[in-house]
């Protein structure tokens, strides 16, 4: 039930590889063998860099899908002005359940994403790259890649190259979140939203983008823009790197040009012909039903029209055997477990839409429905990162696209139908760490405070729920939801705040000691300073 998929599973290619060349030869392509592939890469200047960026319409691999010349030139001119190299960071932190694309790369084709950031740091004048990484086989193959080239975090190298290992989360992934780590902080978001093109690691411009992306742009430099073009669409050449898992006989990783029917790629991972419906884009993704599967071709454009997303590149099919509300709700409650700790709408809300995906499972009826609707809608665009508004996007899309299956259970006894637990999810709905000496619990964000209501004393004046949303809510009766909950470590401050400000008295605080762990200081990473950037030169 709900297995994660291991890290490295099947790969297959349609029409000619380009990402996956040397996948029939060698398990893991080391530096003589990737050059044997690929031959060598010529640098390029930053502008020429950019313009190649934007001939070929290359959008950032990990979901957001940004135009990456864009993001190029903003930050050299942002290292321009400040007079400050910028730096360089390739997010391979891959840690939604379903997605595997950017795993395989690094594990099997981790020069070609360096050849990518290289390129990118000798364009910008970059002296600094990080890769991030979230496994233990991903650090393993990155560290082994840079051994290969002779690239390490030695002082008065030509560039600082280092691998970053954070805890598996689904808000590791964040760009807000790697580079806070990397700066010695949690890999959680920081609650505040700033560009990393004007200050991400160490105050620097920062140009950050997913591991697929710098590969591909290793490609196109390769063979330039009109040969790249001669792949996929017009307007979104070249190929696009699946993950497709759920109800099929193989999961596996697809490397399909743009333009091919999304129908083919599933068969091809041995879906059911007819599936009820297939999610799109992963977990922050969308659901189309069987008949718009049809009409789908495997494109970021394409998916749009017909109401899903390309997203993360995950694909998910379901069976018409399945309930397709129950199996959300295993997702939900994921996506639940997977906050941060940081914001009310997070902290407060994915739960409170899991329960009510719950409640309408079990017999809520309408009034179910929707509080589920109001939960969504409250959480969307007031998160302190793009995580509720990911999760609230899957829940309104479930409720869309399952309109039969959701009437059977609002307005009946139920769709009859089992729930087999076919979308992977982490064991216990989080991976293991692997990060030895309680880290993970340092990650989450938590202290080792709780408050206490006592009932005896409040009057539900409601300044606690003022104060500290993160922890309270108020219910129907005016008085908090909770009796005691945990202090998010950000937010000790204002738990004390509303400790002092009751009117009743009623709040206290106590330190909880179990399983805490020493705190750890890590150095942020020293910036050079100069003023090389796009379109200076090499």
């Amino acid at each position: 039930m709900n297995e994660a998929l291991p890290d490295v599973p099947e790969v297959r290619v349609v029409g000619l590889p380009q990402l996956t060349s040397g996948f029939d030869l060698v398990e893991r392509l080391d530096l003589p063998m990737h050059l044997k592939v690929h031959g060598p890469l010529e640098p390029m200047g930053g502008e020429q860099l950019a313009q190649l960026s934007e001939r070929i319409n290359l959008k950032g691999r990990g979901g957001a899908g940004f135009p990456f010349h864009k993001k190029l030139r903003s930050v050299a001119e942002s290292a321009i002005k400040r007079g400050i190299r910028p730096v360089v960071v390739v997010n391979g932190s891959e840690d939604e359940p379903a997605c595997r694309k950017d795993t395989v790369l690094i594990n099997r084709a981790p020069h070609l994403i360096l050849d990518g950031a290289l390129l990118v740091a000798e364009a910008l004048g970059a002296r600094q790259l990080v890769v991030g990484v979230t496994r233990e086989s991903t650090q393993r193959s990155m560290e082994a890649a840079l051994s290969e080239r002779g690239l390490s975090n030695r002082r008065g190298a030509a560039i600082r190259a280092s691998v970053q290992r954070n805890p598996v989360r689904m808000v590791t992934g964040a760009a807000a979140s790697l580079i806070r780590s990397i700066d010695g902080g949690p890999a959680i978001p920081p609650g505040r939203k700033t560009s990393a093109s004007r200050s991400g690691v160490g105050g620097a411009p920062t140009l950050l983008s997913n591991a697929e992306t710098f590969a591909q742009l290793a490609i196109a430099a390769r063979i330039g823009s009109e040969r790249y073009g001669n792949t996929g669409l017009y307007d979104e050449p070249g190929t696009v790197m699946l993950t497709i898992s759920g109800a099929v006989a193989r999961p596996m990783v697809v490397e399909a040009p743009t333009g091919v029917p999304l129908r083919y790629v599933l068969q091809l991972a041995g879906a059911p012909p007819v599936p009820q419906g297939v999610l799109t884009g992963g977990y922050h993704g969308k659901w189309i039903d069987a008949a718009t599967v049809n009409e789908a071709i495997v494109s970021r454009n394409s998916l749009d029209a017909v109401g899903g997303a390309l997203g993360a590149g995950a694909i998910l099919p379901i069976t018409q055997e399945t309930c397709p509300l129950g199996e959300s709700l295993q997702v939900a409650k994921w996506l639940a477990e997977e906050s941060a700790g940081q914001c009310g709408p997070c902290y407060l809300g994915l739960p409170a839409a899991a329960r009510g995906m719950e409640d309408i499972l079990n017999g809520g009826g309408p009034a179910a429905l929707e509080a589920l609707k109001q939960v969504a809608k409250n959480v969307k665009r007031r998160g302190a990162c793009s995580h509720p508004d990911g999760s609230a996007m899957f829940l309104e899309s479930t409720i869309k696209a399952f309109t039969d299956d959701l009437a059977a259970h609002v307005l009946g006894n139920g769709c009859g139908r089992p729930v087999e637990g076919v979308l992977p999810l982490f064991e216990g709905g989080r991976a293991p760490t692997g990060i030895p000496g309680g880290m993970a619990d340092e990650e989450n964000g938590a202290s080792r405070q709780k408050i206490f209501v006592d009932w005896t004393l409040c009057r539900g004046h409601g300044l606690c729920a003022d104060i500290l949303p993160e922890v309270f809510e108020l219910g129907a009766d005016g008085f908090p939801t909770v009796a005691q909950a945990s202090v998010p470590q950000y937010a000790e401050a204002k738990a004390l705040r509303a400790v002092r400000r009751c009117p009743a008295l009623a709040l206290r605080i106590e330190e909880d000691t179990r399983g805490s762990a020493p705190s750890r200081n890590l150095p942020v990473l020293s910036q050079g300073r100069g003023r090389r950037a796009l379109g200076s030169g090499r």
